[in-house]
């Protein structure tokens, strides 16, 4: 019987922020403005560092690799989220429930390593710069991406893969406004001892290794430039590697807090604000981030803007 049961569930709610409907129209507009600049933002960083052959660099490659990834990971939860807002329909299949959840891990994932290749290349371009051209190549760039999203992929499809042996029976709400494995594994009715410790190991090794990457590729920075103890040098060095390091910043706190944190202290609510955090305010800030700090991009976008006008 209980199996029988747990074939009928083919479908989810998704609680959302609130049920209140007077909340349901201005929550719809406000995610539908972040919605659009987010998209205008990430897809015009792109198309600049395409157009402009000045901006074919490695830091730039990676910086617009990150700009597909946000807008990814943005596509991916946002418009779901529109439709419940607006249709005012929570439901959603099982099927696309899993899909949403294996785009979601494949894109966060990807933007951790992402984000540990651009510590790198900052690393190698401030701390070895006679031999940045030789190991920085563009080919490498590519293949520091590839790697990135495979790692992504590979990392998503554990994750997926150990989530196909759950069944649903206790309850189809889901307390959160996307599918991710948290929630999901709350209302399973299999044993989920399994899924918390692969998340935990998976997600924390991850996040682990990218941190350190980083945490290690600024501190050589930094030791080097107050080595040579040029306040020009300080200076570049700072400008350079400050929005990637509060990018890193902003990005990697709620993860941490979401996937490392032991389940048994986690409420719905905080849970779904840093997940607000991660999968819709960084893929927002990140581009406004990148280009603010930026004279490069600054300059290229004022060429191409008065080329036009």
């Amino acid at each position: 019987m209980e199996k029988e049961n747990a074939t009928l569930l083919t479908e989810f709610v998704l609680t959302g922020f609130t049920d209140q409907p007077e909340w349901q129209i201005p929550l719809f507009l406000v995610f539908l403005v972040i919605y659009l600049i987010t998209m205008m933002g990430n897809l015009g960083l792109i198309a600049l560092i395409w157009k402009d052959t000045q901006l074919h660099t490695p830091m730039y490659l990676f910086l617009g690799r990150l700009a597909f990834v946000d807008a990814w990971l943005s596509s991916t939860v946002t418009p779901k989220m529109l439709i419940s807002f607006w249709a005012k329909s929570k439901m959603i299949t099982l099927s696309a429930c899993m899909m949403q959840f294996f785009s979601f891990v494949v894109s966060a994932t990807t933007e951790c390593f992402l984000l540990a290749a651009m510590a790198y290349d900052r690393y190698v371009a401030i701390c070895k710069p006679l031999l940045y051209p030789v190991i920085m190549t563009n080919r490498l760039c590519s293949q520091l991406s590839v790697w990135s999203f495979a790692g992504g992929l590979l990392h998503a499809s554990i994750h997926g893969g150990f989530l196909l042996r759950l069944t649903f029976c206790k309850s189809n709400i889901v307390h959160h406004f996307y599918c991710d494995i948290i929630p999901l594994l709350k209302i399973s009715c299999t044993d989920t001892s399994i899924n918390f410790l692969m998340t935990f190991i998976f997600s924390g090794s991850i996040q682990i290794f990218t941190i350190m990457t980083v945490l290690f590729s600024y501190a050589s920075i930094l030791f080097t430039v107050l080595k040579n103890k040029s306040v020009k040098g300080i200076r570049k060095a700072f400008s350079t590697c400050g929005a990637h390091l509060l990018s890193v910043s902003l990005y990697y706190g709620p993860l941490l807090f979401m996937y490392v944190h032991p389940r048994s202290s986690q409420a719905d609510d905080q849970d779904m604000m840093d997940s607000l955090f991660y999968t819709v305010i960084i893929p927002l800030l990140n581009p406004i981030i990148y280009s603010l700090r930026n004279k490069k991009v600054i300059d290229s976008l004022a060429k191409i803007l008065k080329g036009k006008f």
